[in-house]
């Protein structure tokens, strides 16, 4: 095969044979007798039994057309291209008009083939074949290498679909036409319809092109636009993702090796509270401060906790500090417990010092709280069981519950107080004091809080508890005829007088008419003096029944208990002669 056409094959040898000659490309059948459509219905081909007898009788001339197996599958695909698609059915008007004529074409052996050529000087190819619509008769008789035609409609059009070659053209029109070449279109901009000028919906050209039309040719300035937009949107793409990445990485690699930012002193200026929650590490701790405006950095802080010993003892709390502080010098306040804005209730710490340290805190005048304590005790929320005997000296003493307080901007003496009866009340209840009271041989609940207030007065530590709250026990009982059911604590005789005094005249003591002082009267003191920690409490409900009855502190710091009075005077003896050397007489 050529690109011009077909290559040579069989063709009629004289010109009076009906298939000499180019027999045209148009599709329509000449006016010389032809052969038999090849996909035409099996029935027309029993309606002529004359070309049924002719069709198949020389093998000599099958076996000629087997030998060129390329004319077979062109003259196949000519056929399809040539046969109209729409409402044709297969007819033999030749046969009609030439009845007579001979159906045998083939040229016989030995002879040479006579090519034609067009007006142009082109082989037409046709000097082989039959017209572009005529088909080898025999070639639906290969059946081993040709799929045999079938009825109309089940025959394929290969030119049908838009993946198909286009079909050949006639030798005449070849490459006459120069096919269309079609303009590469600029890449359209990811922006949304009307992004690069025009309207939602519209092209960028002129207006000729329908609205919101997206293939085809653009306008040269439509493809200016378009571009140069592209170009810009590319561009900033590129820069923000350069300029982000070594934005980024500049930043970690500061983070990462660069000192971490810090300012310089103990700060100066406004002083901010800052609140450090329970569980905190030193990283919130530092972030907190950074957002309060105290230090420069998180970072800083926690190198300056890490370096300090103490660093790691910070309390949770509210701090008092200055802003733009140094880490360090951040870090060196909050190691010291003083620095806190809190209150802070020691155990067996008496209300009147309570009172003191709020008004220091609140910056409120001196008396300030103790008059709203004394003033408003039953509003602040008292058990029913307390606050009732007139000779109280403070219904609020031994209800101040000893923890930490944290300040605020808003606490006020009242709100302080308050929340201090509360934990006393929920101590008290969840001991289940009322219930103790009867099975201590207790008047009331209140009783129970004065003997662990006095437990907790004349203990040195937490191991004397439960043998101090046997002394007590013991020495209200009725048959003490030792000290005559009296407790006789200095403690109680230095609550009476606002004191804490450890050298006074016991006859002094003895003779001072108080309902507090245990050295003029017997049993318990009307109500507590001070408020007793958990250890206390709970030490007075449970006493250690070891019989002690006597105890002294010869050296100060070290309790010893005695069963019997004279075991107790050469105690006390001791204690005399110590304090007479340390007073220098």
């Amino acid at each position: 095969m050529t690109e011009y056409g077909r290559g040579r094959g069989p063709e009629p040898w004289h010109p009076e044979d009906p298939l000499y000659g180019d027999q045209g490309w148009t599709g329509h059948q000449t006016q010389q007798g032809q052969v038999p459509y090849a996909g035409a219905p099996q029935q027309e081909y029993q309606q002529d039994p004359q070309y049924q007898q002719q069709q198949y009788p020389q093998q000599p001339q099958y076996q000629e057309y087997q030998q060129y197996p390329e004319y077979q599958q062109q003259q196949y695909a000519q056929q399809q291209y040539a046969q109209p698609q729409q409402g044709y059915a297969p007819q033999h008007p030749q046969q009609a008009q030439h009845p007579q004529q001979p159906q045998q074409y083939a040229q016989p052996q030995g002879q040479p083939q006579q090519p034609v050529y067009d007006s142009q000087g082109w082989d037409t190819g046709q000097g082989q074949y039959t017209a572009a619509v005529q088909t080898d008769p025999y070639a639906g008789a290969d059946y081993a290498q040709h799929p045999s035609a079938g009825y109309p409609g089940e025959t394929p059009d290969l030119y049908g679909t838009a993946e198909a070659y286009p079909p050949p053209q006639p030798p005449g029109r070849r490459h006459l036409e120069p096919e269309p070449v079609e303009q590469e279109e600029e890449p359209e901009s990811d922006l949304p319809v009307g992004g690069a000028g025009g309207r939602d919906g519209e092209d960028d050209g002129d207006g000729d092109e329908p609205s919101g039309r997206r293939g085809g040719r653009t306008p040269k300035g439509g493809k200016k636009k378009r571009s140069g937009t592209a170009c810009l949107l590319a561009a900033a793409v590129i820069l923000g993702v350069v300029g982000g990445g070594g934005y980024y990485g500049y930043s970690y690699i500061k983070a990462r090796f660069a000192p971490a930012e810090d300012f310089a002193g103990e700060g100066a200026g406004e002083v901010v509270d800052v609140e450090i929650p329970k569980g905190a590490g030193l990283g919130q701790m530092g972030r907190i401060l950074k957002e309060a405006g105290v230090v420069a950095s998180a970072q800083a802080f926690v190198d300056a906790a890490n370096a300090n010993p103490k660093g790691k003892s910070i309390q949770p709390g509210v701090y008092p500090m200055n802003k733009k502080m140094s880490g360090a010098a951040a870090v060196a306040l909050m190691i010291d417990p003083t620095k806190l804005n809190v209150i802070t209730v020691t155990e067996g710490m008496r209300n009147s010092k309570v009172y003191e340290a709020i008004d220091k805190k609140l910056s409120k005048p001196e008396g300030t709280t103790r008059e709203i304590a004394l003033r408003d005790a039953k509003n602040l929320g008292l058990p029913a069981w307390a606050g009732n005997n007139p000779k109280l000296m403070d219904p609020l003493e031994g209800f101040l519950f000893p923890t930490r307080y944290d300040l605020s901007k808003d606490s006020t003496p009242e709100s302080l107080l308050k929340q201090m009866v509360k934990n006393a009340t929920d101590k008290y209840t969840e001991l289940g004091i009322e219930a103790k009271a009867k099975e201590l041989g207790l008047e009331n609940p209140l009783q129970v809080v004065t003997v662990a207030s006095l437990v907790n007065a004349e203990g040195k530590n937490h191991d004397d508890f439960r043998k101090m709250s046997e002394v007590v026990y013991n020495r209200m009982k009725k048959t003490n005829d030792v000290t005559n059911q009296k407790i006789e604590f200095d403690s109680t005789y230095n609550y009476a007088k606002n004191q804490s005094e450890i050298n006074f005249n016991l006859k002094e003591a003895q003779a001072f008419n108080n309902p507090y002082n245990t050295h003029f009267i017997k049993g318990l003191p009307v109500g507590p003096i001070g408020n007793p920690g958990m250890d206390a409490l709970t030490a007075t409900l449970n006493p250690d029944h070891g019989g002690w009855m006597f105890f002294v502190s010869v050296d100060g710091n070290t309790t010893t208990f005695t069963k019997t009075y004279d075991e107790h005077l050469k105690l006390v003896a001791e204690f005399q002669e110590r304090q007479k050397q340390k007073n220098g007489g």
